[in-house]
């Protein structure tokens, strides 16, 4: 009696480890599922944010506008160009009916979370009002205006002055000459296409004084002025605005370096030298680890249960 309540309880105990195995190994499995699909996800969305997908169709001086003209031909709402030197904002413009269609619509009219870089649907397309509004997602990993935030920091405001504005088949110059912090409530900021040289006059005055920071630049309310905005993310509700004047003249891109692998020409931070790790290998390493960390578990279950001596 006592031999078969002992081969009894034993069997019960290889039957509970057992039934703590699989459930220890569905876990295991079910987060390494889940972690793999966050990574997928996580990489189709910044993959569809990232600038080097439109590099092809970039107008430049050695094929003129015939690559750019081919992306109009994908997406007639595609009109212009913007390039901020040393950042990696380097995309089509786009402009829809309202504001809403490109905020979920990339550059060649498709559907993506992370949208187009967009002009205001109450300007012109020929960038001749007094004010003119770009708008485009704030994203991590440096994507379409992850960037437009680092002009807070003084020291990349003045080391970053200049980019360029391709339309109407022709470059001009961007002068980036404040950098807003604000809100999304702020109406007067928001409010495009200003009309009279007084009311020009008030909001560039608005502008020069709640910027944090400005640079010693000529404007006047007869030039042509530029905002790119963009969601804040140390703030709700905040946005970030960096102000440029577009000029007739271009000016040389100083970040560009042969043989770099990043915009600014300088050595790749962390989060990037992240991003060029294959997705595979940061997937199929907390797998091993995990299956090994199983392993050890389960060899130390069956050595506990082993019938002693």
């Amino acid at each position: 009696m006592g031999v078969t309540a002992e081969r009894i309880a034993r069997k019960s105990i290889h039957t509970a480890n057992g039934i703590v195995n699989i459930t220890v190994l569905i876990v295991i499995l079910l987060f390494i599922a889940f972690s793999g699909y966050a990574l997928w996800d996580s990489n189709q969305l910044y993959r569809g944010a990232d600038s080097a997908q439109y590099e092809i169709y970039k107008p430049s001086a050695e094929n003129e506008t015939e690559s750019f003209e081919e992306l109009q031909a994908i997406n007639g709402e595609v009109f212009s160009w913007l390039t901020v030197y040393g950042t990696h904002i380097d995309y089509p413009v786009t402009q829809g009916e309202d504001n809403a269609k490109y905020v979920n619509t990339n550059a060649y009219g498709e559907y993506s979370l992370a949208g187009s870089i967009f002009l205001d649907y109450r300007n012109g397309a020929d960038f001749q009002d007094f004010n003119s509004i770009l708008y485009g997602h704030h994203m991590e990993k440096q994507a379409m205006f992850g960037e437009i935030g680092s002009f807070g920091d003084k020291d990349y405001f003045d080391r970053h002055q200049y980019g360029n504005l391709f339309f109407a088949g022709k470059n001009h110059g961007l002068v980036f000459f404040a950098f807003v912090k604000t809100d999304a409530y702020n109406i007067d900021m928001f409010t495009p296409n200003i009309k009279t040289p007084e009311t020009r006059q008030e909001y560039l005055k608005n502008i020069l004084d709640v910027a944090l920071y400005t640079r010693d630049v000529s404007v006047t309310a007869d030039d042509h002025i530029l905002l790119l905005t963009t969601c804040a993310p140390d703030a709700t509700n905040g946005r970030d605005i960096l102000v440029a004047k577009i000029t007739d003249d271009c000016y040389r891109d100083m970040f560009q370096r042969r043989g770099t692998d990043n915009a600014s020409g300088t050595q790749l931070s962390k989060d990037q030298q992240w991003q060029r790790i294959p997705l595979w290998l940061k997937i199929s390493v907390p797998i091993a680890l995990l299956l090994l960390l199983l392993v050890i578990i389960l060899n130390h279950k069956k050595q506990r249960n082993l019938p002693k001596e």
